[in-house]
């Protein structure tokens, strides 16, 4: 598997700086080589896969990881565990007997994709070191809300990540409730709900249908199916994927802004492509209010920046700011 993903990468126009066998050859490679992304597989003899992650991390290495490992439905954790240490991005091995091409295509976009993720941050990082003006983010007051608000967030590739940094460093209770749209496949996100529990003080879990928010829990989206709200409360919709996403975060944030209207809070974290802008603009059209995560601190500026850019975002943050100002915001 190693020489057929080296001998792939290289057809795509990448060039594989060394191949090696084990987590801490990896690490070591990454120390004396300094790869723009480093494949990693979660199986290794010795230091297995979470741990090259957790070491990455604690060295705040800035190499970003795409995990090539055996998933499934039934393995979810670790899918989740990786994304939630740092991997930017997960591709399945193909099952023994499945076609290659389309595995081969998947990894050579998600490498080019993290390539490009490492390369517009150090680019943000360099800029902000360069500037001499105090607090480059743009901001506006925070609105104290006159009864608590409901919040919604959206996220994609990097979620999990900023999901675990955030989700901790949250009250309970929280507004007047809270959903979460994670874009992921059928069954991880009841993983990703569980490890967010156990270092949140809400209470989170994978949505189901019938389920009424309160401000003590943090629903989120099942992986395969929309999730829309009616009369506050959840409904599960197996419509088909809008864009190539189900759940699909446009339709969860219009049916709150008309649930909700001014009493709304919209928060867009890291991912890539544009969910959430059409929801984002029903928000405005009713009154709620929309936060965005920072250039500086997302694995991919695509939610956020088309955010951004159509001058729809209330404040912007890094993650280390966000949590702070969710709380006010929600009241």
């Amino acid at each position: 598997m190693r020489r057929l993903l080296a001998d792939a990468l290289d057809r795509a126009g990448f060039h594989v700086v060394a191949a090696v066998e084990d987590g801490d050859q990896a690490l070591t490679a990454c120390r004396t080589m300094r790869p723009d992304v480093l494949t990693l597989d979660l199986a290794m003899p010795g230091l297995d896969g979470i741990g090259v992650l957790r070491a990455l991390r604690d060295a705040e290495s800035p190499i970003p990881v795409v995990v090539v490992s055996a998933f499934s439905p039934a393995h979810g954790a670790r899918a989740v565990d990786a994304l939630a240490e740092g991997a930017v991005d997960l591709v399945a091995k193909p099952q023994a007997g499945a076609p290659l091409q389309a595995f081969l295509t998947e990894l050579g976009d998600k490498v080019r994709l993290a390539a490009t993720s490492r390369l517009r941050r150090t680019a943000q990082v360099a800029a902000l070191n360069a500037s001499t003006l105090p607090g480059t983010l743009p901001r506006r007051s925070p609105a104290r809300p006159t009864r608590p608000r409901t919040v919604v967030i959206a996220c994609s590739t990097g979620g999990p990540r900023a999901l675990a940094e955030l989700l901790p460093k949250l009250p309970s209770p929280l507004g007047a409730g809270t959903v979460i749209v994670q874009h992921m496949p059928p069954g991880f996100t009841g993983s990703l709900a569980e490890r967010l529990d156990r270092a949140s003080a809400l209470n989170v879990r994978e949505a189901a249908a019938g389920d009424h928010l309160d401000p003590h829990t943090a629903l989120v989206a099942p992986g395969g199916s929309h999730l829309r709200l009616v009369h506050g409360d959840t409904k599960l919709s197996d419509e088909p994927a809008i864009g190539g996403l189900r759940p699909r975060a446009d339709l969860t944030i219009a049916d709150a802004a008309k649930l909700y209207g001014k009493d709304l809070l919209l928060v867009v974290l890291t991912g890539m492509g544009k969910d959430g802008l059409e929801g984002a603009q029903e928000v405005k059209r009713q009154g709620g209010r929309i936060l965005a995560e920072a250039e500086s601190s997302c694995t991919v500026y695509g939610m956020p920046r088309a955010i951004v850019e159509a001058g729809l975002a209330d404040g912007v943050y890094d993650l280390s700011g966000l949590p702070a100002a969710i709380a006010a915001e929600a009241g």
